[in-house]
């Protein structure tokens, strides 16, 4: 269906640049971000497992060294950025 909508000028320039960095329309990215708008929240899937990190009278329920943080955060930037070094 064909409808007309104002848009900011700076916000268009911006659907346009994206949009052909994507190889797709200005229209189709509307789209989109209207679909995520109009439907209900029903959470963000990540699509990886969460683990809960419990302690308690059974001990630790983990199998992440919560005792050294710096290898949590280096896990983390590894899976978010690539490799080490």
């Amino acid at each position: 269906m064909r409808t007309t909508i104002t848009i900011d000028e700076e916000l268009l320039d911006e659907l346009k640049e994206r949009a052909a960095r994507e190889g797709t329309t200005v229209s189709r990215l509307i789209e989109d971000s209207v679909r995520l708008v109009a439907r209900p929240h029903a959470g963000v899937d990540t699509g990886q497992p969460f683990e809960l990190v419990t302690f308690g009278k059974g001990g630790r329920f983990t199998s992440f060294d919560t005792d050294r943080g710096s290898v949590l955060i280096e896990q983390d930037d590894v899976a978010r950025y690539g490799r080490r070094g």
